[in-house]
């Protein structure tokens, strides 16, 4: 049985969000914890409740405070919250934007309601995922992207397991995947994960995967299919 994962669905368009609302309750493993018009009702519901999401969807859009601001207060502020931006824009700048302010996945309004649930329950259950065209563009803009302290890698920064890790991180394979790849059991596997995120002072699995392509530690060809 799969995990419940709580929603909160953040958009401007009444209509468009009654939509995604219906579509995702009709999931037996998503529940809508509560719906937000703009920045400001989403961060005034998560101070004021008890009953956060474990993703948001979130425009970019939005008025009063819009989804990148929001984006970078919710990081800061409830890091254990995944933020998947859904919207319009599918330019590089605003995938990029949105990358380095910490959002876990990327999706373009025209997506179907298949990847939609495909990208959730991704993002559910790794941490993030990203789509080639998302990878692509963090290719491209990696040299862009504000690198982390710990970037000069030195020959043992990082231990030939931890980067092993690494690599299937950025693959998008689960705990259990991963461990059951390098015969390894899962809580070895969520120990090198946090080592990860230690020595690479990244702050989400996402960030990884952005420490990694800048460190020419994963080949970006191998991730897209």
């Amino acid at each position: 049985m799969k995990k419940l994962i709580k929603i909160l669905l953040a958009d401007d368009e009444l209509l468009f969000r009654k939509g995604i609302a219906f579509l995702l309750e009709r999931e037996k493993n998503i529940e809508i914890v509560f719906e937000a018009s703009d920045g400001s009702e989403i961060l005034d519901y998560l101070k004021n409740n008890q009953n956060h999401p474990d993703i948001i969807l979130m425009d970019l859009k939005m008025p009063n405070l819009n989804g990148v601001e929001a984006t970078k207060i919710i990081q800061k502020e409830y890091p254990e919250i995944k933020i998947i931006a859904l919207t319009s824009y599918d330019s590089k700048s605003f995938i990029n934007n949105m990358i380095q302010v910490g959002a876990s996945s990327y999706l373009i309004k025209n997506a179907t309601p298949a990847e939609m649930i495909f990208t959730i329950n991704e993002v559910a259950n790794n941490g993030f995922y990203y789509n080639d065209a998302v990878l692509q563009v963090i290719n491209e803009c990696a040299t862009q992207m504000p690198k982390y302290n710990n970037l000069s890698l030195e020959e043992n920064f990082l231990t030939s397991r931890e980067k092993e890790v690494l690599e299937l991180i950025c693959k998008q394979f689960n705990t259990q995947e991963i461990a059951d790849k390098i015969f390894i059991s899962p809580r070895t596997v969520e120990g090198h994960r946090t080592n990860l995120l230690l020595k690479t002072e990244c702050k989400n699995i996402a960030g990884l995967v952005v420490y990694a392509i800048q460190n020419k530690i994963i080949d970006i060809g191998g991730l897209i299919v």
